[in-house]
């Protein structure tokens, strides 16, 4: 499944995959900018048409869980990324992944330790 977010629906979906599950009134006090209740809704409806979230009733309101999992959606957007800014090249992707950022020596090992598994991987 090709898993394709807008910077708006990925902000709401990173409050479900955080929460769980919330209702519009719930996503509206998480997210970080002021929306009108419905906007958001909104947002969550278009989610729900794609199929990335489901509902229940709760009471008077729906409450909104994720059907899709973080990682899905991540390897989604990384495969993009790759494709579009990098040409492709996953070289290019780690190469500017750790030259652009502070990484802590700690993080750096253990994708040192990742790419070494990978490598023996690939060897077999």
């Amino acid at each position: 499944m090709d898993v394709s977010f807008t910077e708006r629906e990925l902000d709401v979906m990173a409050i479900l995959w955080d929460r769980g599950s919330a209702t519009v009134a719930e996503v509206r006090e998480a997210l970080e900018e002021d929306f009108a209740y419905t906007t958001v809704l909104t947002v969550l409806r278009t989610l729900e048409a794609k199929g990335y979230v489901g509902h229940r009733e709760e009471g008077k309101a729906h409450r909104y869980a994720p059907l899709v999992h973080r990682a899905a959606a991540g390897q989604s957007a990384l495969h993009r990324i790759t494709d579009k800014v990098f040409s492709g090249s996953a070289e290019l992707l780690l190469t500017q992944l750790v030259s652009g950022r502070k990484l802590k020596p700690e993080e750096l090992k253990r994708m040192r330790q990742l790419l070494d598994t990978r490598l023996k991987e690939a060897s077999r």
